[in-house]
């Protein structure tokens, strides 16, 4: 298992902008394919933005109020602003486990169980993406999302929590294409979670999420590289 330490774990404290975020991550992915780089877990938030995955329909964007972004990334239509805090992974699946499906998988796992460290249950959905728990309504509502990218097994982008964003901010499109849903937060449920608190919490869990990618079998070692 590789050492924790071999991670560079960032912090950003101020608001980033959307597509400088993006522009340094897939540089970073270079670098690490490359041999030239640490992996990098980056927790930062970001300025109000609507990014676009690969399967967003534009029916599915229903008021561009704010800078909408190709992200490269899976998925669909997906808002990010202040108060929701991000999770971006740049991590060498070559020299972990090469399994897609694991990965997403173990992802979902660190937050619902950080989740879990606020007196929150979370689960995932079958049949739709990201991290669901019991709303105000006391139906299911979405306060984390994720969106993978995996390019030559180095993977990008990552999951959002909503700790206390401005829920109507959601309204400007269908989160990940699910309509029958609600959007929900932290803060919306009686809970105050400031950033640093959420990291710390995240953090402690880190070593656990990264144990989920390690190799399992000569089959996983053996897996063909993705392009």
């Amino acid at each position: 298992m590789q050492a924790p330490d071999q991670i560079e774990i960032r912090q950003s404290h101020d608001l980033v902008p959307y597509r400088e975020a993006l522009a340094d991550m897939t540089a970073r992915n270079a670098a690490v394919q490359e041999g030239a780089a640490r992996e990098l877990i980056w927790l930062l938030e970001h300025p109000p933005v609507y990014t676009a995955g690969t399967s967003a329909a534009a029916d599915e964007l229903l008021d561009p109020r704010f800078d909408v972004v190709e992200a490269g990334r899976g998925g669909r239509y997906t808002y990010h602003g202040p108060g929701q805090r991000v999770g971006y992974m740049v991590l060498d699946l070559g020299k972990r486990s090469r399994d897609v499906r694991g990965f997403v998988h173990a992802v979902e796992g660190w937050v619902i169980g950080t989740l879990g460290d606020f007196g929150v249950e979370a689960w995932r959905a079958a049949g739709r993406v990201g991290i669901w728990t019991r709303g105000t309504d006391g139906g299911e509502a979405k306060i984390g999302a994720i969106g993978i990218r995996i390019r030559r097994w180095v993977t990008m982008h990552g999951f959002s929590v909503n700790l206390a964003p401005d829920l109507a901010h959601f309204g400007g499109i269908v989160p990940c294409g699910i309509e029958d849903y609600g959007v929900t937060s932290l803060a919306a449920l009686g809970i105050s979670v400031a950033p640093g608190e959420w990291d710390e919490a995240l953090l402690a869990r880190r070593e656990c999420f990264l144990a989920h990618l390690e190799p399992r079998n000569a089959a996983d070692a053996d897996a063909k590289d993705m392009s």
